[in-house]
């Protein structure tokens, strides 16, 4: 038995002897999937459960098909991106202009919030990053996304709700216009 097994077992027995109630927090667990969500541009999984506070941290993976683009947006919510399989660029603006930053398994992308970033996927395999966020951004994810028996990406209708959802949550989203001077080609939201 290792050190801290033993060490561990001594303290809850030690607990146990002197009264004190068990632990009565959630256990961990291994979570290899989650809750599927088909959103603009993506495909995205929830790894871990949504918490009552707003600013609390949640873990997605994300999937974006090849070919695929996630246009211009901004939000108060930062995300670390870290890629696990195929290539993608990650688009950030500094003071004096964007750049196109490709990504490859293992690299990390670090997006503060209100900082304006787009993915693009320049590949015909799909790319997929886990993304740290806040329950917050997780669920304007589940407010965007289409029904759950859905296994594509969102049809118009529910597509035509996303700008009344982004601008409920205080997001930014780049006009066609915004998204073409980035080499984005992307539908206008109706």
């Amino acid at each position: 038995m290792a050190a801290t097994d033993t060490n561990a077992r001594q303290t809850a027995d030690t607990d146990r002897r002197d009264g004190a109630k068990p632990h009565t927090t959630p256990s961990a667990r291994l979570v290899n999937h989650g809750r599927t969500l088909h959103v603009p541009g993506a495909q995205l999984e929830l790894l871990t459960p949504l918490a009552a506070a707003d600013e609390l941290p949640c873990l997605l993976r994300a999937t974006i098909p090849g070919g695929g683009v996630v246009a211009l947006h901004s939000h108060a919510d930062p995300e670390t991106f870290v890629v696990v399989a195929g290539e993608l660029d990650g688009l950030t603006r500094y003071a004096h202009g964007s750049a196109w930053v490709p990504l490859h398994a293992g690299d990390i992308f670090h997006v503060p919030g209100d900082v304006p970033h787009a993915w693009r996927n320049r590949s015909t395999q799909p790319a997929t990053a886990l993304v740290l966020t806040t329950t917050r951004r997780a669920r304007f994810f589940c407010d965007i996304a289409a029904p759950a028996s859905r296994t594509h990406t969102p049809d118009p209708e529910v597509i035509a709700t996303c700008p009344d959802v982004a601008r409920r949550y205080g997001y930014w989203t780049a006009t066609p216009e915004e998204n073409a001077a980035i080499g984005l080609r992307v539908a206008p939201w109706p």
